[in-house]
């Protein structure tokens, strides 16, 4: 998933992985299904009143419907889409016998994903392999004639397409992470980094932290970028988007937690909704763990002196 936090007037870009559909129907199934993903892991930026962890018994479900039902007519979502996304979100659990006709669900899905990223639309990259062009791209033009994502073809299979307005975009050129305006501070790009950063700055106790710093466990491990450390507590803090739910970045994150806990520190992980709806929880969970950390570390030069 791609953003520009700096140009509001552009899209959200979802990445579609390639696929080898028989149909153009299997286009716009599995097109939904990838936006539908989106949209779960995008929770809570669509409702805020899931931020704090939502028990997933009765009450705490029912809390959950409610405040996406209000939405729903606030924003008016059709039928019980929002509730039911909701409470899947939470529970993993799909609702039954209350589907939404295709054409609804490509519209709604479309606009939730644009909406939670503060965008008016949301564009669907798609990669064609040798062969497939020409299912794809009648899928997609199903999915932008009823209201669903705009979608982008791109790479050698959507080459010779009839119909298809075609764009040749150079690619922008790349950076060195180690680049002295991003090293030792929030991200220039990044609101979220630069909101906590904000909030962490009226707190005496957050002296000693640094951002995007670059971390090696051995001389052999490969480095990695850590958001926010405190090095002298060993406490390091990591802001994960949506995309750190897909299984490849989780697993690597869980690998990467784990090595930096043998070496001592502590990783706390908090996401980019969480953040932007309620950085004052966030700041304060840190706080709280810094607090104590200082606490042991005291206790025992006391404790080491006797």
């Amino acid at each position: 998933m791609l953003i520009a936090h700096d140009h509001a007037d552009l899209a959200a870009v979802v990445h579609h992985p390639a696929a080898r559909p028989a149909m153009p129907a299997d286009v716009v199934h599995a097109a939904l299904d990838r936006l539908e993903q989106v949209a779960v892991e995008l929770l809570p930026a669509w409702l805020p009143e899931a931020a704090d962890e939502v028990r997933p018994d009765t009450s705490g479900l029912a809390a959950i419907r409610a405040a996406a039902t209000a939405r729903a007519r606030r924003d008016r979502f059709p039928g019980s889409f929002l509730p039911d996304l909701a409470v899947f979100a939470v529970t993993g659990r799909r609702a039954t016998g209350t589907a939404l006709p295709r054409r609804a669900r490509a519209a709604a899905l479309a606009r939730l994903v644009a909406d939670a990223f503060g965008r008016r639309r949301v564009v669907l990259l798609v990669e064609p392999a040798g062969g497939d062009g020409a299912v794809i791209a009648a899928g997609a033009g199903w999915l932008v004639q009823h209201g669903g994502p705009a979608v982008w073809l791109v790479g050698a299979g959507a080459a010779g397409l009839d119909g298809l307005p075609e764009f040749r975009v150079a690619p922008p050129p790349t950076r060195a992470f180690r680049d002295e305006t991003v090293v030792g501070k929030p991200h220039p790009a990044s609101e979220v980094e630069k909101r906590l950063e904000a909030a962490l700055a009226a707190e005496s106790w957050s002296a000693g932290r640094r951002w995007n710093q670059s971390y090696q466990s051995h001389a052999l491990a490969a480095p990695v970028r850590l958001d926010l450390v405190w090095p002298d507590e060993r406490c390091v803090v990591e802001i994960d988007g949506p995309e750190h739910c897909r299984p490849v970045h989780y697993e690597a994150d869980r690998q990467r937690d784990v090595q930096l806990q043998l070496d001592g520190y502590a990783v706390l992980r908090f996401t980019n909704a969480r953040v932007i709806h309620d950085v004052g929880a966030v700041v304060q969970q840190i706080g709280t763990y810094l607090r104590a950390r200082r606490r042991d570390m005291a206790e025992g030069r006391q404790h080491g002196r006797r």
